[in-house]
């Protein structure tokens, strides 16, 4: 069993910065790969990184590469997503979500879930 759990989440304006955490319970975490996602109102969970076990390979979504850098600290049982360049697009709530089986994209492949962060980027 794996708990997360999300901070760093706020309010930026455009062209800002935050960088979101999520720390892990369990003696396990550095056989996950992590992954962050969002969800935006009255939209559906998509995702925006993975980071793979060892922290040697990454992913992004099209919409965040270039901005978006997500990394991890197995020692700290801890992945991060420091996010630059905010757009308004980029308001949502943000989900870390831990994968034991590979390091997917889809949300479906993800067994742990935190319980958010919110990220509000105004104009």
């Amino acid at each position: 069993q794996v708990q997360l759990v999300e901070s760093g989440g706020g309010l930026v304006q455009a062209g800002g910065s935050l960088r979101l955490s999520c720390a892990a319970s369990g003696r396990t975490f550095s056989s996950y790969a992590m992954g962050w996602f969002r969800q935006a109102p009255g939209k559906e969970r998509e995702f925006v990184a993975v980071i793979s076990w060892s922290g040697g390979a990454t992913n992004y979504a099209d919409s965040v590469k270039g901005r978006f850098t997500i990394s991890r600290d197995n020692a700290k049982n801890t992945v991060y997503l420091q996010m630059n360049s905010l757009k308004p697009e980029d308001t949502a709530v943000y989900y870390c979500a831990a994968e034991t089986t590979g390091w997917g994209t889809a949300s479906i492949e993800y067994d742990y879930w935190g319980q958010g962060t919110q990220v509000t980027v105004s104009s």
